[in-house]
């Protein structure tokens, strides 16, 4: 951030938008919180990290992505996730095929991940999601491609194991 954008004011005009984003990815309320408050900390800590080459919007948008992915990795969560009331919550919202996906999410490669969240549950088009990570519309098609085959690799091999 620079003198002309504080990081008071942006957390005021854009902190709902973070947290918006985190519920949606997350579906917890107390995670999603936590996401809030760890972007507005590592900017606080690290302002140069917004170099001012997207909107700050942008730029929240796929911080948020990016926290909320790499909390669905982690092993500690997404078995918190699955055991109690995090489960009940879940399946009382979209079922046992949610927890799957998100599951499947967990194990793609962060660029597949994210790139299949802005497609599938955003329902971005190719042409947002290249503006979005600064690159060509084809390899958003090429990044969905391998998430895709990704994901069915994944799926043979369960039922494999089943």
């Amino acid at each position: 951030m620079n003198s002309r954008l504080p990081i008071a004011a942006v957390y005021a005009e854009q902190g709902h938008i973070v947290l918006r984003r985190a519920r949606q990815i997350l579906k917890n309320e107390a995670e999603a919180q936590d996401v809030l408050h760890e972007v507005f900390t590592s900017l606080l800590q690290k302002p140069q990290q917004f170099s001012g080459k997207s909107s700050v919007t942008t730029f929240l948008y796929s911080v948020t992505t990016n926290l909320c992915l790499n909390r669905l990795r982690d092993g500690a969560n997404r078995a918190r996730l699955l055991e109690g009331q995090g489960t009940a919550r879940w399946e009382e919202a979209s079922g046992d095929r949610l927890v799957h996906v998100r599951e499947l999410l967990a194990r793609l490669p962060e660029d597949l991940a994210q790139v299949t969240v802005y497609y599938y549950v955003d329902e971005m088009t190719h042409d947002e999601i290249a503006d979005q990570l600064g690159c060509s519309r084809r390899q958003v098609g090429n990044l969905l491609e391998r998430a895709v085959a990704a994901c069915q690799r994944q799926e043979r091999e369960r039922a494999g194991h089943a």
